[in-house]
């Protein structure tokens, strides 16, 4: 469904093989099948599948037509391919045709991709690289949204995407549904932002095309403030934490995504409060690492969380298929099984229980059981994918000393910790010593650095963190998936080990790298934007646990934050804890001219020094 030309010659033959002026390829007969429409179930059913697509539905005997093959599951329940409406491929951190083998079991068939991950890395590839593996003959269908926050804030420097790409993007291609979550609220809301035009050019530019603004309010949970998220035509939300924040979203007309952090919380407290229209809500992944899928499932895992949370299993099921799908103005090809849809649809032995036998996509059996069956297309990602990480120079601990003030001996330091959510920084006295700022372990204070990755110029800003390093000496870890501009963060006790790790993260062009005690220990490759691996998820889990064990070595520091997933141990949310949206204040971003040093208030654009 790339062109409109394509899609019209595959509706002219379904026509001919719902009439039986045409053969089907397959005839498949099921025990049951859920229309999603209705949430209605139908019994001995038979689907007529052509050219990968459904052409014809009834009854067990009415096709009128003849089929080339033949396949009878009578013991088995229909329900359509799962669609995630809200996902980031980039955060399972592997590449597309192998993110079909991971989730297309768990009755994964199509996802919504919300792409500024990606965007932001290489912004004028971003329908090149998601379209790339279905081109190549994968059977998950991806629908791309172009990224809003390209750059995250106007505060932030490198790429950019506006109107005249989102244009571009949703003319393209017909699988590009719309325009990824809306984050940047105060540039939306405040017109003297620097980034309010080129926002709202994106915005128009999607509602041109008749397509889809996704949202992100997070944060904003006062009665005004959702009202006026609403009123500015940004469609949806999916950080809701609370079931009386998701109820006044709801009723303010937003399309409601719940994650699995919090669904069983806001299922429940929907319920209580009588909600029985469930059409404007859905169940979104979000973001979930492939080691967690290999663990506990994909979007199979949120309808459990949906039935077990006390909603029907078919209106469970309707918020991964028809829901998301009208959502996003895919019915014609998702969301249900029925005439001119992808013929993607998944078996269950078990409907409460979600129970899943078989997986079929573009009418060919890719699943029994947890097994996959079709074989991956290998893909040779190109210089665009796997050349993004361009530091400029090897780096060395000099560029990670922050100097002190002539003949001081102590010197005041903005510090954050990670999801630090308040109006102001803290401020701490550290010591000076040979004309530089220490850390001070003793405080649970140590060194956070982001490095462009982007410009060559081997920039870095660095400042001091609480309750989030290693006390180890000579320890630093670092990683180039840095939400959301990606460039690399680095945290460590000693500007060597700061160096030595961020060099070897350069080298294998991303990825994560832990030095402990002045040694690389581990490391894993994102060879691809920095973000993924072109590996299979079990060798990337391989390398993630090999990453969690030697990193259990390490004695790191640690301090509550207002996150109630930020815990102790290896600090992987570090990755997420430089996101620059709402509701964030105080963060570092990489150097710009804007912010020499990197210290910014994202929302106002108020700088300031790391120390005095």
């Amino acid at each position: 469904m790339t062109s409109s030309k394509a899609e019209t010659d595959v509706r002219r033959d379904l026509i001919d093989v719902a009439l039986g002026r045409a053969p089907a390829d397959l005839l498949l007969r099921v025990g049951r099948l859920l229309d999603t429409t209705t949430a209605l179930w139908r019994d001995d059913v038979e689907i007529a599948i052509a050219r990968g697509r459904i052409a014809y539905v009834g009854a067990r005997g009415s096709f009128p037509g003849k089929a080339d093959h033949i396949e009878d599951r009578p013991h088995l329940s229909a329900v359509p391919g799962f669609g995630e409406v809200h996902k980031h491929i980039e955060s399972s951190h592997i590449t597309p045709e192998y993110e079909a083998a991971l989730v297309i079991p768990h009755g994964n068939t199509w996802t919504c991709e919300a792409s500024h991950e990606f965007s932001n890395v290489v912004p004028d590839r971003t329908l090149d690289f998601w379209l790339a593996a279905r081109n190549v003959g994968s059977p998950l269908k991806i629908f791309p949204l172009p990224g809003s926050a390209v750059p995250p804030t106007a505060w932030e420097h490198g790429a950019h995407l506006d109107g005249t790409d989102q244009t571009r993007f949703l003319s393209e291609s017909l699988m590009c549904a719309g325009l990824d979550e809306v984050m940047d609220w105060p540039a939306v809301r405040d017109r003297d932002n620097p980034a309010h035009d080129r926002l709202w050019s994106m915005i128009a530019a999607t509602w041109d095309a008749r397509a889809v603004v996704e949202g992100h309010a997070a944060g904003i949970r006062d009665l005004p403030g959702i009202n006026a998220f609403a009123a500015s035509g940004i469609a949806s939300d999916h950080e809701a934490w609370t079931a009386e924040e998701a109820f006044a979203k709801l009723q303010a007309g937003l399309f409601l995504e719940i994650r699995i952090h919090t669904g069983p919380e806001i299922i429940a407290g929907l319920l209580e409060r009588g909600l029985t229209d469930w059409s404007q809500v859905a169940l979104a992944t979000d973001d979930r690492p492939a080691s967690e899928v290999l663990q506990s499932g994909a979007t199979d895992r949120n309808v459990r969380m949906a039935i077990d949370a006390g909603l029907a299993p078919e209106v469970a099921i309707q918020l991964v298929t028809i829901n998301p799908a009208r959502h996003m103005r895919l019915t014609p090809w998702v969301g249900a099984i029925a005439p001119g849809r992808f013929a993607d649809i998944v078996l269950l032995s078990d409907v409460v229980t979600l129970d899943i036998a078989e997986v079929w996509t573009d009418g060919k059996q890719a699943s029994r059981g947890t097994e996959y069956l079709l074989p991956i297309p290998q893909i040779d990602w190109p210089d665009w994918a796997r050349e993004t990480v361009n530091i400029g120079r090897k780096l060395t601990e000099a560029d990670f000393v922050i100097p002190a003030a002539a003949n001081r001996e102590t010197m005041q330091a903005a510090v954050l910790r990670p999801f630090h959510w308040t109006d102001d920084f803290l401020t701490y006295e550290l010591p000076v010593d040979g004309g530089q700022v220490q850390r001070d372990p003793a405080r649970n204070i140590t060194k956070f650095s982001i490095i462009d990755r982007y410009s060559g110029k081997a920039s870095v800003s660095k400042m001091f963190w609480l309750g989030c390093g290693p006390r180890d000496d000579d320890t630093a870890l670092c990683c180039s998936m840095a939400h959301d501009k990606h460039n690399i963060w680095c945290v460590g006790s000693s500007d060597a080990a700061m160096a030595t790790a961020v060099n070897a993260c350069a080298d294998m062009q991303g990825g994560w790298v832990l030095v402990h005690r002045g040694k690389v220990v581990a490391r894993v490759a994102y060879e691809i934007a920095g973000l993924m691996t072109a590996r299979p998820a079990q060798a990337l889990h391989a390398d993630m646990q090999a990453l969690y064990a030697a990193g259990a070595q390490v004695d790191w520091m640690y301090e509550p934050s207002f996150h109630p997933r930020w815990t102790e141990g290896f600090p992987e949310r570090l990755a997420f804890a430089t996101l620059t949206c709402s509701p964030w204040r105080w963060n570092l971003v990489a150097p710009s001219d804007h912010a020499p040093e990197g210290l910014v208030q994202v929302q106002t654009g108020q700088t300031h020094p790391v120390v005095w």
